[in-house]
Parts: C-alpha cells; sequence; structure tokens
C-alpha cells in the first residue's frame, strides 16, 4: 500500500539524508520541496547535476523512473500547505537552524515552513533532522518547543554498533531511523541484536 509523504530539504550540509531517505520513499506518494539554498548544497555535496529551474529527482537520488510531485518553496498556495492535504508524516531532512526556528515559533516564510506549521496543527508526524553543530542555546530552545508541538528531533548522529564500512553505511543509519518513525519498512542496515 502507497503511502503519502512530504520531504522538505534546506540548505543544511547533509543533503545526502535527503538523497537516500527519496531513493526509499520513490514507492509511495512523494511530494518534496527544496529551498534555495537547497540547491546550492546539492551543488557543493553531491556530483549529480543540478538545474534548480527543473531538478530531476529521479537523478538526484537515484531511482530511475520515480515520479515526485515538486514544490516551488515560494508556492505557499500548494495542496501541502492545507490542513486538508491528508499524508503520513513530513520529514525536513537536512533542516537548518533557521528553518527550525522560523516553523517552531510559526513564522513561516515559505511552503517548507507552511506545510510543516500545518502538519503540527493538523497532528500529523513532522520529522525534523537538524544537521549542525555545537546546537546554541536558542537552536535548544527551539527543538524543545518543536517537541512540544508534537514533532520528533531525529539527530543526524549515527550509530557505530553496526560497524559501518562506509559513509554510505552512515547515511543508512540515520536514514533509518526516519523511516522507522514513519513506519516504512526497510532494509538499511541491521538492527540492534540481529545476526
Amino acid at each position: 500500500m502507497a503511502l503519502r509523504f512530504i520531504v522538505a530539504i534546506t540548505g543544511a550540509s547533509g543533503i545526502q539524508y535527503a538523497q537516500r531517505l527519496l531513493r526509499e520513499l520513490a514507492r509511495h506518494d512523494t511530494h518534496v520541496v527544496f529551498s534555495d539554498a537547497a540547491f546550492e548544497v546539492w551543488r557543493a555535496e553531491l556530483d549529480v547535476p543540478c538545474k534548480p529551474e527543473k531538478p530531476d529527482l529521479a537523478a538526484f537520488c537515484g531511482a530511475e523512473g520515480a515520479t515526485f510531485k515538486l514544490h516551488s518553496n515560494k508556492q505557499i498556495g500548494a495542496r501541502i500547505a492545507s490542513g486538508s492535504f491528508r499524508h503520513d508524516g513530513m520529514v525536513i531532512v537536512p533542516c537548518t537552524m533557521a528553518t527550525l526556528g522560523r516553523v517552531a515559533n510559526g513564522a513561516g516564510e515559505g511552503l517548507i515552513e507552511r506545510a510543516a506549521e500545518v502538519t503540527l496543527k493538523e497532528r500529523r508526524k513532522l520529522l525534523v533532522v537538524p544537521r549542525e553543530t555545537p546546537y546554541s542555546l536558542i537552536a535548544l530552545r527551539n527543538m524543545v518547543a518543536l517537541t512540544e508541538a508534537g514533532a520528533t528531533m531525529i539527530d543526524a548522529n549515527p550509530g557505530f554498533y553496526s560497524r559501518p564500512k562506509s559513509v554510505d553505511d552512515l547515511v543508512d543509519f540515520v536514514v533509518a531511523r526516519v523511516l522507522d518513525h514513519l513506519g516504512v519498512e526497510h532494509k538499511l542496515g541491521k538492527r540492534w541484536g540481529e545476526k
């Protein structure tokens, strides 16, 4: 059964997390929004050609034939900004501290923040994957505010008990936690105690 998700990608380092998540969500009804700065990170961190005016999401995530619904962050009237748009969860990955702060304080400027604020008010799953270190007190307070509002913080902080052999293994560890919280089955690694 296909589920429906929203994936927002902002301008923090770690776009590989979004890339891998989209590959796993390619078989589901997935709506995608990039911030303007996310395209800059795409160019800096990936070897996949980046055309912000017409991004190739199948090439971005390596899922040939995948059909994602792409929305501009300027498109604040998009379906995903409405409380009547039903979905199974929204993920902001990676999430900048600026985006986190705007959502935590109800001060959204674009579609990403608007969709996140609507997700919270409708009591749907909002997963936030902040990618910054160290955290300032302001960032920590914003994380607490979002958690109190119903969001889940999933720090981009991989475990090492699975003995990762590559950067991909580290990315998969974090993405696996996201998928677990979305209720999506995956085979991105062994769980603790599995052989």
